[in-house]
Order: structure tokens, then C-alpha cells, then sequence
């Protein structure tokens, strides 16, 4: 038997699928949370087999909490199950130790198949979007550029970046401005979209 914890915030989905699942001889849906924070609490308590995690939930974000997963219970494999077809998504699920990545319009049949093969050890990901991956190009952000656009994304304004990377305030601004140029952004905000989206920060 394959026990399976559902990380989900929408409830008709997550109850929806954890009622398809549980239809199959094989698998066993053991835990069902609706905020990524409680991921690893429920995990350690069922101590599921596989994790489907969603990327966008409040609290703590799916690849974050696949991350956590991963460091405190290793024998648990996981699959992201999302809505979000980013490539940058995808690189950051695998460099969190993610064994499945697959997207929220998949048929039924493919999850299912999926999660037996992430049981079994086997490395799943969406076709279309390993694809999209692979065609993207290296980031053209330097590593410092990158480092600085990364502390923007998280509201830290010019002053507290400079701080943290032992930065002057109009070196920060230079490398924010030179981020933006480089990856053919509107503003700061946009940047770090394209940047977050591309899987570069």
C-alpha cells in the first residue's frame, strides 16, 4: 500500500483527489493539509510514502516545504502537482529533491501512474514542461546581480540589501539597474518576475 499526503489550499480539489485516489486497490491517501506550515507536522505524524505538494499555498510554499520534507523525512518522495507551468519552478523543485513534477490538468490516470513510479524510485516530470526547461537559455544576470535582485524579491529595500551583502547603497542600485537592463525588465518588479519565473534567483 502507497500512503500519500495531499498538500493542497483549495478544498474541492484537495478532497476530490484524495476520493480518486483512495478508489485504488494500491493507494491510501493518509493526510490532507491546506497550508504549506503544516506540511512537515503532518508528514512526520503519517509518515506518508509520497507528498503531492502544490507550489502555491499560504504559510510556507510548496518547494520550500518539499525542501524541509526532504532534510526530515527522507523516505518520503515528492511530487509537486501544480497549476504553475514555469520552467524556474521546475528547476527549483528538482534542486529541492523533488521526484515528480507534474501539472494540475494532467489526466487522472497520469497522476496515478506517476505516484507508483515516484514510490518505486523513479523520476517523473511533465514532458511539455521539461521541455520548455531545457530550451531556456543560461541567466544573463551576474552572480552578484542575481544575489541582489534575489534580496529585492524578498521587500528588502536599497538600504537594508546593502547591509546584508555588505554592499554600498548606490552599488545595490547599480546592480539593481543593471539586472533590469539585462533581462529586458520594466522595473525592479518585473525583473524579479522574469528572473523567479526563468528559475535565475
Amino acid at each position: 500500500m502507497i500512503r500519500i499526503m495531499i498538500a493542497e489550499d483549495v478544498r474541492i480539489l484537495r478532497e476530490t483527489l484524495s476520493a480518486v485516489l483512495d478508489l485504488e486497490d494500491d493507494l491510501e491517501v493518509v493526510a490532507q493539509v491546506e497550508r504549506g506550515d503544516r506540511i512537515i507536522a503532518a508528514a512526520l505524524a503519517h509518515r506518508p510514502d509520497v507528498a503531492l505538494l502544490d507550489i502555491d499555498l499560504p504559510g510556507l510554499d510548496g518547494l520550500t516545504g518539499a525542501d524541509q520534507l526532504r532534510r526530515q523525512l527522507p523516505s518520503c518522495r515528492v511530487m509537486v502537482l501544480s497549476g504553475l507551468a514555469r520552467p524556474g519552478y521546475l528547476r527549483r523543485a528538482l534542486n529541492s529533491g523533488v521526484s515528480g513534477f507534474l501539472l494540475k490538468h494532467a489526466p487522472t490516470d497520469e497522476v496515478i501512474d506517476a505516484i507508483r513510479r515516484v514510490s518505486a524510485g523513479e523520476q517523473v516530470v511533465d514532458p511539455q514542461l521539461a521541455l520548455i526547461a531545457l530550451q531556456r537559455s543560461e541567466s544573463p544576470l551576474t552572480e552578484r546581480e542575481a544575489e541582489v535582485l534575489k534580496a529585492a524579491a524578498t521587500g528588502a529595500e536599497a538600504d537594508e540589501i546593502a547591509g546584508m551583502l555588505s554592499l554600498s547603497r548606490g552599488t545595490v542600485r547599480n546592480y539593481l539597474s543593471s539586472a533590469i537592463v539585462r533581462l529586458g525588465a520594466r522595473n525592479r518588479v518585473d525583473a524579479i518576475r522574469i528572473a523567479t519565473d526563468e528559475g535565475w534567483i
